[in-house]
């Protein structure tokens, strides 16, 4: 997705992680994709590889995808680690507490998607701040926020689903904005997993309640 955003032109090749080639496992044992290769050193960190191709694919050639305000990179960060939690849970009596705790963090993510960000705000104006009804985390642009945040929505919207019949409120309306301005670009649902890969994935990992 950021090399996409990028401009940067790419090939894809398709590995089947249970049978990955011999060249997979030397340059990074034990290390699940993506991973990037650059000069004989080997990136794993997801982090570490979008602050690589931002510093290296920079202006005037590349346009910059940085955040301009900071909170916009900390935004829905605890929702995936209570989606795990949640969908990790063999307990069914711990499974009302788990799913409320993913609830409060994708309200959290929300309301600051919901929460005007200070480009948006008219200062010369006496009215009170309204919503927010920017597309992305950010403003009207994919930012790196965006990149890191967004597929792992995707997983939550699509194994939750699946494996808990658990389904993102429609009344969290800013985070659903979001998720369809999200699906609407091409960078973003072009190189989305469908759905059955999804399930797929998580079919090992997503325990039943009994």
């Amino acid at each position: 997705m950021v090399l996409w955003l990028k401009g940067v032109t790419f090939n894809v090749t398709t590995v089947d992680m249970k049978r990955k080639p011999d060249i997979l496992k030397d340059l990074a044992p034990g290390a699940q994709p993506p991973f990037l290769l650059y000069g004989g050193e080997v990136k794993t960190d997801t982090n570490k590889i979008e602050e690589f191709l931002e510093e290296n694919l920079c202006p005037p050639k590349y346009p910059k995808l940085a955040a301009r305000n900071p909170e916009s990179n900390t935004a829905g960060l605890d929702v995936f680690s209570k989606f795990s939690a949640y969908i990790k849970n063999s307990n069914p009596g711990m499974n009302d507490n788990l799913e409320k705790g993913l609830l409060r963090a994708l309200k959290q993510l929300d309301t600051y998607l919901s929460t005007q960000l200070p480009d948006e705000i008219d200062e010369h104006s006496a009215e009170d701040e309204g919503q927010s009804t920017r597309p992305f985390l950010d403003g009207q642009e994919l930012t790196l926020a965006d990149c890191n945040l967004l597929p792992k929505l995707h997983i939550v919207k699509v194994v939750c689903l699946k494996y808990r019949g658990f389904e993102i409120p429609r009344s969290l309306v800013s985070l659903w904005r979001y998720l369809d301005a999200a699906y609407a670009r091409e960078e973003f649902a072009s190189t989305c997993p469908a759905d059955t890969e999804v399930h797929s994935a998580y079919a090992s990992v997503a325990r039943a309640l009994r």
